[in-house]
């Protein structure tokens, strides 16, 4: 398999266990409306580990162009490989929220909350402060970053190292992620964003485009400096 397409597919898969929850619990009349935080943070962080077991041999399971624009940045990626990595997880991206929509479809006329939406394929903050949302993505990136930089240290049998990095997601979603949602990657919030652009989303709203460059900023600046940090002090 194609590390390209190793890229797609587990970012689709990601795209399509973590919005699904978002959809399980946000949506009317799903059996898991309103199951609560604790629900979404802990699918989040399976579906994030569940295609990293998946996937991790062939492409190194970034899933996230956050990611690897700081590994390339540190000499742990090539640079050449980027473009072809991110376009992977961009795509794959969208193709897994349009599998949620699908999943859903129900459940989208059901639902008049048009924030409730949105909030299935992209990020939003709990309070609306430019200054304050960026920082919060930057520190959340920070730690997923630094964390698996150094998790990449220890000596672990096969699949213990993934399972680590899904309780790194599975903490930063309870400690950080509650201010604006923990995009913590592009790919996460920038693909499902189109992807609620362009399908035919019954009663959908706008796609909240000002606020949308957040979530891609914000994670690319954070995985800088995670991967700066960690290769400084080790």
């Amino acid at each position: 398999m194609s590390t390209f397409l190793a890229e797609f597919l587990g970012t689709m898969m990601l795209i399509l266990l973590g919005d699904g929850v978002v959809a399980g619990v946000a949506l009317n009349k799903s059996k898991a409306q309103n199951a609560g935080w604790i629900v979404v943070t802990a699918a989040w962080a399976c579906a994030v580990a569940v295609p990293a077991w998946i996937f991790g041999a062939a492409s190194g399971a970034h899933f996230n162009p956050a990611l690897t624009i700081a590994l390339a940045a540190i000499g742990k990626f090539s640079w050449a490989s980027v473009p072809g990595y991110i376009i992977a997880q961009m795509l794959g991206a969208i193709v897994g929220a349009a599998l949620v929509w699908l999943a859903y479809l129900p459940h989208w006329e059901a639902t008049e909350d048009k924030a409730a939406k949105l909030g299935v394929f992209c990020t939003a903050p709990a309070i609306r402060n430019t200054g304050g949302n960026l920082i919060t993505e930057i520190i959340g990136t920070f730690v997923l970053v630094f964390a698996i930089l150094g998790l990449g240290q220890v000596k672990m049998t096969d699949g213990l190292g993934t399972l680590a990095v899904g309780l790194v997601i599975l903490v930063i979603g309870l400690s950080l992620g509650a201010p604006t949602g923990y995009a913590i990657n592009p790919a996460r919030d920038l693909g499902p964003r189109i992807a609620h652009a362009i399908l035919p989303i019954a009663g959908k709203g706008d796609s909240d485009w000002g606020y949308a460059w957040i979530p891609v900023v914000g994670p690319i600046i954070g995985g800088l400096i995670g991967a700066f940090l960690f290769n400084g002090i080790f």
